[in-house]
């Protein structure tokens, strides 16, 4: 071996073990530049609860009652919301602003529904808007939604929310725990 295949050699195996090493040092761990946790109650409109509901059915399969889900998996009712938000998993304590949005009941073999929403939040700790969107797989413990931007405090954050349901009595009332991680933070 001459001399410059010699050094061909040697570069090459050096760029090669650089390119392994890299490939082997494992994903980049991201830390969160805010994090909070928020629960969000939803009370759903049954044809007699008119005064407590904070969430109606507004468009189901045809033919069907809009104070039922619908049977299997709930597939083709849209609801929309306008639920309090509370520092704690206590209905009755103090909101610090509302979850409004609507979910769609989108898969015919399970119970997944598709969210869009936003938390607004106007308390001493906290101004603005934290806006949501993506699958909700509803029977998974815990899952995770999309933080795609927000207003005043949260004006342009990203990230993500980890929802755990926390709270389900029937079709009246559930409660949701909503873990939000920002990674980008302005």
């Amino acid at each position: 071996m001459g001399a410059k295949a010699r050094e061909y050699y040697i570069l090459f195996s050096f760029l090669t073990l650089l390119a392994l090493s890299s490939a082997f040092q494992g994903k980049k761990q991201y830390k969160p530049c805010k994090s909070l946790v928020l629960y969000f109650h939803d009370i759903i409109y049954n044809g007699k609860n008119a005064a407590n509901a904070t969430s109606a059915i507004v468009a189901a399969p045809e033919g069907a009652n809009l104070t039922i889900f619908a049977g299997q998996f709930r597939f083709g009712n849209i609801a929309v919301f306008d639920d309090p938000i509370t520092l704690d998993n206590n209905l009755h304590s103090k909101p610090v602003g509302r979850a409004q949005g609507l979910y769609v009941y989108d898969t015919k073999n399970t119970y997944t529904a598709w969210l869009g929403f936003a938390f607004v939040l106007n308390s001493t700790d906290h101004q603005g808007t934290i806006n949501f969107l993506g699958a909700d797989p509803i029977l998974a413990k815990s899952r995770d939604i999309s933080i795609v931007g927000g207003t005043g405090d949260f004006f342009m954050h990203r990230g993500v929310a980890t929802i755990m349901t926390d709270a389900y009595e029937g079709d009246v009332y559930f409660r949701l725990r909503v873990h939000i991680k920002f990674y980008e933070c302005w």
